[in-house]
């Protein structure tokens, strides 16, 4: 019996070196070394494309508390290279850039956005949006356009827009104006605002003007005559554009309820040929 089990146990290693012999081998395969992708070969125009795609914000770039997490990460692309950081600076901060902080954390901050970058970031600055009405009844300080503002380093600034979310000289703020403030007095001070603007950057093309209001306000007709006086081309923002649209659809609508009313058609009129 003995005998037996030591046949068995030999048949059953004969068995597994067999078997063994068979599986594939754990040890990885020497591979072919991977290629660096050279994204400098792209064309320009396509690399500018890319940059764009992982640069670009919905909104203007302003001082906020959620930066860390929407635009550190993608600053990240800075620090890959020299010769990146060269090209993607020029896209990032050529994307519309809000001059006068508007989230409350930074509202009072003595040092805006642009205050803050590099001359070198602020000449590739190409678009700059201004708001106007949040706090209307005490400006804060950093609101002017003082040398220190650092307006005169944008010297490829082309575009500008102007958003009135609010107009004080409305009846509605009789009384909530201040001591010694007048229904013009936050219309004269948007206007100064506006026309440091225009003397320190005299790259401007274009200013567009958007409002919450109407368009017949008096700061928003008071912007109007300022751009107007500087030679430079006027675009009307969206929500104008959709307010005066509707108004007009509206006014139609009830001059067509007039005319149907005395039964009179706005058609033009037929010539009629009577033979005698």
């Amino acid at each position: 019996m003995p005998k037996a089990r030591k046949s068995a146990s030999g048949a059953t290693s004969v068995v597994s070196s067999a078997m063994s012999s068979r599986l594939p081998s754990r040890a990885a395969s020497p591979s072919a070394p991977r290629q660096r992708f050279r994204f400098f070969d792209l064309p320009a125009e396509l690399r500018v494309r890319i940059y764009e795609d992982l640069l670009l914000m919905p909104e203007p770039v302003d001082l906020d508390p959620m930066n860390y997490r929407v635009i550190h990460p993608r600053l990240a692309l800075f620090l890959v290279s020299r010769r990146m950081h060269e090209e993607a600076y020029r896209v990032f901060y050529a994307q519309p850039l809000r001059l006068f902080p508007f989230h409350g954390r930074f509202f009072e901050t003595k040092k805006p956005l642009l205050t803050r970058l590099p001359a070198r970031y602020r000449q590739v600055v190409n678009t700059i949006e201004l708001r106007l009405g949040p706090g209307w009844s005490r400006p804060p300080k950093c609101q002017n356009v003082k040398p220190a503002l650092g307006l005169m380093d944008c010297t490829n600034l082309r575009n500008m827009k102007i958003l009135v979310q609010t107009d004080p000289s409305d009846t509605v703020f009789n009384g909530f104006r201040g001591r010694g403030a007048t229904e013009d007095t936050y219309k004269w001070f948007c206007i100064d605002l506006l026309s440091g603007i225009l003397e320190q950057v005299p790259s401007l093309e274009t200013i567009e003007i958007d409002a919450w209001v109407k368009k017949d306000m008096p700061l928003v007709t008071a912007l109007r005559r300022k751009v107007e006086e500087a030679n430079k081309r006027l675009v009307w923002g969206r929500c104008l554009r959709e307010r005066e649209a509707s108004e007009g659809s509206a006014e139609r609508v009830a001059l067509d309820g007039a005319l149907a009313s005395l039964s009179i058609s706005n058609e033009a009129p037929r010539l009629v040929h009577v033979h005698a």
